[in-house]
């Protein structure tokens, strides 16, 4: 006669029950061609996506020394998720849409949009800086400025940074002939093709100046609008090109060399999220809203 099993729901039984619910489990992984492929967003999806998908951590310990290593009292906020918008071109030319000049974002959303001309400062720092604070900037690159160092701003550009055209020379564009006008302007867009695979939609003249035959060879170009800003710093704080003295959401922010007092970029940045956060704003990606 077998001699008896274990009494069902003892602790044998409870130990054969947890050995088959592992096995089972098991062969579903391996059938499943692994586990972690089968539940893991970033696998699944690729790190982009599962950043779109995922809810965001509570604030914690290390968070709280992160945005305080950077000289902020709290954290920075996260920006809502922007409509898609279509961005309208004008005015007309020649029966030709011609690029819109902008100094300011028309939304409702409560965001500035820092932006960095030239490319002369290349602070690995500052690549720390926007990584950890996840800091949507739009750098707009001169290839004789930014040239010898464009892997600085492919680092800069696979943290989420926009990279975008601020001509071949920094020349003054306003008043030069047509041919030479372009070749500034498409020059630069062939060099960041060349150099970061890319081909920028938007454009700032240096020094802000430009004409119709900016406007024109610019829309040849492949530019979809001019960016200017409204608010820049300065040494001593922020200067406004018109409207308010104050940040408004929007506003679109040159975050400019200081060479007074020889802030970095990062202090000069830290400044103007400062004064964001004090006026209930944060920080937007401003490709994401032309």
């Amino acid at each position: 006669m077998p001699a008896p099993g274990p009494v069902p729901g003892g602790a044998p039984a409870r130990r054969t029950r947890r050995a088959l619910t592992a096995a089972l489990l098991l062969t579903g992984c391996t059938l499943l061609t692994g586990c972690a492929q089968s539940v893991d967003p970033i696998e699944r999806l690729g790190r982009k996506a599962a950043e779109e998908v995922r809810p965001h951590a509570p604030q914690g310990p290390d968070t709280d020394r992160r945005y305080r290593r950077w000289g902020l009292s709290e954290p920075l906020a996260r920006p809502p998720r922007p409509d898609a918008r279509t961005l309208a071109l004008s005015p007309h030319s020649a029966g030709r849409s011609l690029p819109r000049v902008m100094d300011h974002v028309p939304t409702r959303d409560p965001v500035v949009f820092l932006t960095y001309d030239d490319g002369a400062d290349k602070d690995p720092r500052f690549v720390d800086m926007v990584r950890e604070l996840r800091l949507p900037v739009s750098m707009f690159l001169t290839d004789s400025v930014a040239g010898p160092r464009y892997d600085h701003f492919a680092r800069l550009r696979e943290l989420g940074a926009g990279i975008q055209n601020h001509t071949l020379d920094h020349r003054v564009l306003a008043g030069l002939p047509y041919a030479g006008q372009r070749a500034e302007i498409c020059g630069q867009q062939d060099r960041l093709r060349s150099r970061l695979g890319l081909r920028a939609r938007l454009f700032r003249p240096p020094y802000g100046s430009y004409d119709t035959t900016t406007l024109r060879a610019a829309t040849d170009c492949g530019i979809s609008a001019f960016v200017l800003w409204r608010a820049v710093t300065t040494p001593a704080d922020l200067a406004y090109t018109r409207g308010e003295h104050r940040l408004r959401r929007g506003d679109i922010v040159l975050v400019g060399p200081d060479e007074t007092t020889g802030r970095t970029l990062r202090d000069r940045t830290i400044r103007v999220l400062r004064r964001a956060q004090q006026r209930g704003l944060t920080v937007g990606r401003l490709e994401d809203y032309l």
